[in-house]
């Protein structure tokens, strides 16, 4: 059974913690990340990553991120939602 475009479940995971240097994306403690948690869309991961990352503003080297983890499940899926 396909889903159809408008149906499709597109999972989103918002994650983050202290990066290593600034100029990387490399973490510091991978023991120690912050797993925030797994979305239904881009929309709603984006206002959590949002909140997330005003909460650590001050800290420059806490950095938060969104991952398409439906492009991970399938690589041809489209985000017509997105940016």
């Amino acid at each position: 059974m396909t889903m159809s475009k408008a149906n499709r479940q597109l999972p989103h995971l918002v994650f983050g913690g202290e990066l290593s240097s600034l100029d990387s994306n490399e973490f510091k403690d991978l023991s120690k990340l912050d797993i925030v948690g797994i979305y239904p869309d881009y929309a709603s991961a984006a206002a959590v990553w949002r909140a997330k990352a005003q909460q650590t503003v001050d800290n420059a080297m806490v950095r938060y991120f969104v991952v398409h983890l439906h492009r991970l499940l399938d690589p041809e899926t489209e985000d017509a939602e997105e940016h």
